[in-house]
């Protein structure tokens, strides 16, 4: 199919593209790498009166870590330099080894780390790992900008608390506490297919060896990237075993909500949650183990 008839715009400049936004907001879209808007508008989908592309805009594009040690990425930067960029790989590993679990080198050389947060899709990995790193979403308008976390963005399937008229400018991910370990696992039926599930896994441990901080995050187990708090607090103040990741792994079943679909049901669902949770506590605990002097 075709796109129904639209405009297009293709400013170059940040605060060009706000006031143009302020003028249409809901008529409008913004072009970034347009992996997920393009399919969608041939669909007929989406049917936008205004495209405004982004792809001028230079001023998106950029990695920085500031003098406190938090990663700036602009919302312009392409999923295939999240995942080559040696400041990402230094300061956000997680987002570096998630990376080639998106899509295909074709498809991370357009997409960008802003379209994919925008697009919300439950079964992306970006929001998930956002979610899992605690970090913040910078957006603007003729208002001016304010923060999201992304605890609180994805607010269902493609719903973010993003408003019509607001764009996104940056993301910032915290720096990493000291003894961190992370993993992220996800099982697809292909290499580049979406995945039927999978979990993103933060552990930091105090110097004897002991959990203080834990986070496991699904993707595509319900209408937004799912955080199971219960299950992480129950590594919380103890020493890391198998067993342990196993009665966080059961925990976290009751957190998620598979939707059976054409290549497994809702019993494989859970059974494969349980097995990647497993795997993800254990790879980021062993990380974060090495890092103990």
């Amino acid at each position: 199919m075709k796109p129904a008839p639209f405009e297009y715009l293709a400013p170059d400049s940040l605060s060009a593209v706000v006031e143009i936004m302020s003028e249409n907001g809901d008529d409008a879209k913004l072009l970034a790498g347009g992996q997920s808007l393009i399919p969608a508008m041939n669909f007929r989908l989406v049917q936008p009166m205004l495209l405004i592309d982004l792809n001028k805009v230079s001023e998106l594009d950029y990695v920085i870590s500031n003098e406190n040690g938090e990663l700036r990425i602009g919302a312009m930067t392409r999923q295939r330099r999240l995942e080559t960029d040696p400041t990402i790989a230094r300061q956000a590993p997680l987002i570096a080894e998630t990376m080639p679990h998106v899509a295909h080198p074709q498809i991370r050389n357009r997409g960008t780390i802003g379209g994919s947060l925008v697009h919300a899709d439950p079964a992306a990995e970006l929001p998930v790992i956002m979610v899992a790193l605690d970090g913040r979403l910078l957006v603007r308008s003729n208002s001016g900008e304010r923060w999201i976390s992304s605890s609180s963005c994805f607010q269902g399937i493609f719903t973010t608390d993003i408003k019509p008229e607001e764009v996104l400018i940056e993301v910032a991910i915290p720096p990493m506490a000291p003894r961190t370990g992370w993993s992220f696992v996800e099982f697809a039926r292909r290499k580049g297919d979406y995945a039927l599930i999978g979990v993103a896994a933060v552990i930091t441990l105090d110097n004897s060896g002991h959990c203080i901080h834990a986070r496991l995050v699904y993707l595509n187990a319900g209408d937004t990237p799912i955080e199971a708090q219960q299950a992480a607090a129950v590594l919380i103040n103890e020493k890391l075993s198998p067993a342990l990741y196993r009665e966080a792994a059961e925990v976290a079943d009751a957190a998620i909500e598979p939707t059976a679909n054409i290549h497994a049901s809702v019993p494989y669902l859970r059974h494969l949650s349980r097995v990647l949770t497993v795997r993800a506590l254990d790879q980021a605990a062993t990380r974060a183990m090495q890092k103990i002097q």
